[in-house]
């Protein structure tokens, strides 16, 4: 199984705990963790998966794979800039944010909008059109919350055939 994990490039040190502790637990799930291979949640999420002895893919922004963090197993070169989102949140089963600013946002509305199951950790809360507080995104507490969640939803939507 493959988890998607996105957030912010400029994490605070909270947010960037919470995501290697994310990556930890896929790790220790044995889940693949796809991400966008660059600094910051990613860079956490890498690290901690790699701590636990997983396995990660980056998919990068351009066409250099040396400017993937150095937890990146298998480093994906698109030249797509942010268009990669798609890419991301499409190979992961399930979704993971944590924290984010406006890139997690796009990746957030890409996966919903494709069926795509997110779990959201210290991240956006959607409210559309001011109407009651919208219920797409799954909340979690803390990373082994998150995990547990997001590999619950993935093996639901693979029941589905989505």
């Amino acid at each position: 199984m493959i988890i998607a994990v996105i957030g912010a490039g400029e994490p605070s040190n909270e947010v960037a705990d919470l995501a290697e502790n994310v990556g930890r637990e896929l790790g220790k799930w044995g889940i693949t963790l796809v991400c966008g291979g660059l600094g910051g949640v990613m860079e956490a999420a890498c690290r901690g998966a790699k701590s636990a002895g997983g396995t990660t893919i980056g998919v990068l922004p351009g066409s250099d794979p040396t400017v993937a963090n150095r937890w990146v197993d298998y480093p994906i070169c698109t030249g797509l800039s942010y268009a990669r989102n798609v890419i991301i949140v499409k190979t992961g089963r399930a979704v993971i944010a944590v924290g984010g600013a406006y890139g997690t946002l796009s990746e957030i509305g890409h996966a919903l909008s494709d069926g795509v199951p997110v779990v959201g950790l210290r991240t956006w809360g959607l409210i559309p059109g001011d109407v009651a507080p919208d219920s797409s995104i799954l909340v979690a507490e803390n990373a082994s919350e998150a995990v547990e969640m997001a590999v619950e939803a993935a093996k639901t939507r693979e029941l589905k055939g989505s």
